[in-house]
């Protein structure tokens, strides 16, 4: 133990309680105690998880993990996530790097205990090790950095090459590897209550255990409950203060930028062409170790735009890209927010809090019981040349340089606001935006009624009707020359509810039809042609995969003007394929949760049958064209209640700990659309001791 650790355990590290879900709430004499405690109860309850991100950002879980996780940690070098995090957390103001600090007091005090609790520990050989006060900056860094999807340029330049700069947006959806959420602020005047609701959820990757961690943070200055990112301080994304609560969505904002570089050797050193010329870079050879594998070495080169991220100076010269992004130019990943976050009592601290985000870029909803209301853009985007955000752009040439940062939109609360990655409030600092459907569902439910109450949003987050269905059912109905079979499917479809319940053979028949549909689409010559991507590192591939762009851009790419593709013989074709198969499963047979786990068990059974669909508004995604499991969904819900805080919501997709009773106890009630009410009442709550 240091000497800095140490001391944060011999201070008061406040009291540990627990609901009957096993969710942690917090108490301290104070906001450093407080910082503690929340890191000493993650590192007890997520020991694995943490120290997985901890490896992770300093491309280091090879090492326990395996070849399978060499790709991420090669990226992780060189994208140079903890010089990063370094780099920040050195430029954080005194006070807040002393908050962040008793956060990593707290982990280290507890990860020894949190690992004997995690068998993923035993299982690998893997030792808790101690982590560094900017660790949590490079937490942060690893599950964001490809959160702007920055590969989607890579894509965008491998359309264009292939067919041409007009071609570029043909796919311009939200697709399997991008994160989105929904949420909503119904005002005072459409509530039972007379005050605001704001309910929503955020949409990742499921994993297990989950990247949201339930808990309530209290001290004099504040009794604050929401979702912490666990290994990170405070509570960024969804808080309840009790005077004011706040959410986000992502924005969907273009702010990270790829360049093209021209490298070359210089003996041992390595220079790179710019706009004045050829100019020095950094250049260094690290090596990572691999369980069951020889070490690796990877070079890291980073030019005056940052770091080279694909290829090098011995590589194709088309294939080699460096990234820039807001938190490496600025030194700055925005973390005094987060406790002034925490200290917030109104909308306007809030919004004065988050003049200092960074990233990700987010669309926020607040309201508190003033009366104030607050929908915003939060985050740093970069003024340059459009071209930027469209694809990959040459680094010599100085009229693709960043010219200082955009001002973040705000927009007036009238009634509802709903956000759900649609271009929207951010439309000016976006290229790709999710389509419309979610937006528009969530907006006509909640404009149907009024007298709105906490316990009556979870039927708006398990909506599960299927908008999206609409423009290939529409060029279904039109078709003719269908066989019986066919004809008797098409019949079924039209009539169908467009609900996409795990208990509808309808449903499976509609998605078999898009599926069919996708993979004819990828397979036309004229498509085709971008089936073999460039050879860029493999971390990127899952963005550059034919059938799963063509899968989620079914519906613009069926009425895109695509030379030689006959739409009604194609979707003809696909729908005489399905109805010649006569399966009738369920949707939900087939639909089932499939979490991301760092430790994966081959012999675990499937998941669990799941309602709705990558467009519903219960967003459980699959991958159309290439599976029906649900890698991508809700990774908790949550309504927050302006009148009475004991009357908010929430649930994870499986509980509150990575291990042992609560591990997975609010699966059910996830699966069901249930939420679990908060409680506040400390004496409903039981108390946790050490020993």
């Amino acid at each position: 133990m240091n000497e800095r650790t140490a001391a944060g355990s011999s201070a008061h590290s406040g009291r540990r309680y627990r609901d009957r879900h096993g969710i942690p709430h917090l108490r301290a004499d104070d906001p450093g105690s407080l910082a503690y405690a929340q890191g000493l109860v993650t590192a007890l309850d997520r020991a694995w998880q943490i120290e997985v991100e901890r490896h992770r950002s300093q491309g280091a879980s090879a090492a326990f993990l395996g070849l399978d996780a060499l790709a991420w940690d090669r990226f992780a070098r060189q994208v140079r996530l903890a010089d990063t995090a370094q780099r920040c957390y050195a430029a954080l103001d005194p006070a807040t790097a002393e908050w962040v600090g008793r956060y990593v007091d707290g982990v280290n005090s507890g990860l020894a205990a949190g690992a004997a609790r995690a068998p993923e520990f035993a299982a690998t050989g893997l030792s808790p090790g101690t982590w560094q006060p900017w660790t949590p900056l490079a937490v942060w860094l690893g599950h964001h950095v490809l959160f702007a999807g920055l590969p989607t340029k890579l894509w965008r330049e491998h359309v264009a090459r292939r067919l041409g700069a007009a071609a570029a947006g043909l796919f311009a959806v939200d697709g399997q590897v991008t994160s989105g959420s929904n949420g909503w602020l119904v005002t005072g005047d459409r509530t039972a209550t007379g005050a605001p609701l704001i309910a929503g959820d955020p949409h990742r990757f499921i994993e297990a255990p989950g990247i949201y961690q339930q808990i309530r943070l209290a001290c004099p200055e504040y009794d604050v409950l929401g979702f912490a990112v666990p290994g990170v301080p405070g509570l960024p994304h969804f808080g309840h203060a009790g005077a004011v609560a706040w959410a986000i969505t992502n924005a969907m904002s273009d702010y990270q930028d790829l360049y093209a570089e021209r490298l070359r050797r210089r003996g041992d050193a390595v220079e790179a062409y710019g706009p004045d010329g050829w100019r020095p870079a950094y250049q260094q050879v690290e090596t990572i170790e691999v369980a069951g594998a020889d070490p690796v070495e990877v070079e890291v080169i980073e030019t005056e735009r940052g770091p080279v991220v694909s290829g090098g100076p011995d590589d194709d010269p088309e294939l080699t890209v460096s990234l820039r992004q807001p938190a490496r130019v600025a030194g700055d990943l925005g973390f005094a927010v987060l406790p002034a976050l925490l200290r917030a009592r109104t909308v306007d601290d809030l919004d004065a809090a988050l003049d200092g985000w960074v990233e990700p870029v987010n669309v926020v909803l607040a309201a508190d019981t003033a009366g104030g209301l607050l929908h915003r853009v939060a985050g740093r985007v970069p003024r340059r040349h459009p071209d930027n955000g469209l694809r990959v752009v040459p680094g010599w040439s100085a009229e693709h340089t960043w010219q200082g940062w955009h001002d973040t939109p705000e927009s007036p609360v009238d009634g509802i606001a709903v956000m759900a990655n649609e271009r929207g409030i951010s439309a000016e600092l976006g290229v790709e935006f999710a389509p419309p459907y979610r937006a528009d569902r969530i907006r006509a439910l909640l404009t149907a009624g009024t007298g709105w109450r906490a316990a009556q949003m979870a039927a708006v987050h398990a909506d599960t009707h299927l908008g999206a269905a609409e423009p290939l059912l529409t060029v279904l109905a039109g078709l003719d020359g269908l066989s019986a079979d066919a004809d008797a499917l098409r019949t079924r479809l039209l009539a169908w509810d467009r609900r996409m319940a795990a208990d509808s053979v309808d449903a499976a028949a509609f998605a078999d039809l898009r599926a069919a549909v996708a993979r004819r689409l990828a397979a036309h010559p004229t498509l085709a042609v971008l089936a073999e991507p460039p050879a860029h590192p493999e971390v990127f591939q899952p963005w550059l995969a034919l059938v799963p762009r063509v899968g989620y851009a079914v519906a613009p790419l069926l009425h895109a003007d695509l030379p030689g593709v006959d739409r009604d013989a194609l979707v003809r074709a696909a729908a005489e394929e399905v109805a010649a198969t006569g399966d009738t499963r369920r949707w939900g047979e087939r639909h089932r949760l499939l979490p991301w786990q760092a430790l994966p068990d081959p012999a675990a059974p499937p998941g669990p049958e799941l309602h709705g669909d990558s467009d519903c508004v219960l967003a459980t995604s699959s991958v159309p064209g290439v599976t029906d499991l649900c890698l991508r969904g809700p990774t908790a819900r949550y309504v927050w209640d302006l009148a009475r805080r004991e009357d908010s919501r929430w649930v994870v997709p499986l509980g509150a700990t990575g291990a042992g009773p609560h591990r997975d106890d609010q699966l059910p009630l996830w699966l069901r659309g249930e939420l679990v009410e908060v409680t506040c009442d400390w004496d409903h709550l039981t108390e946790e001791h050490d020993d």
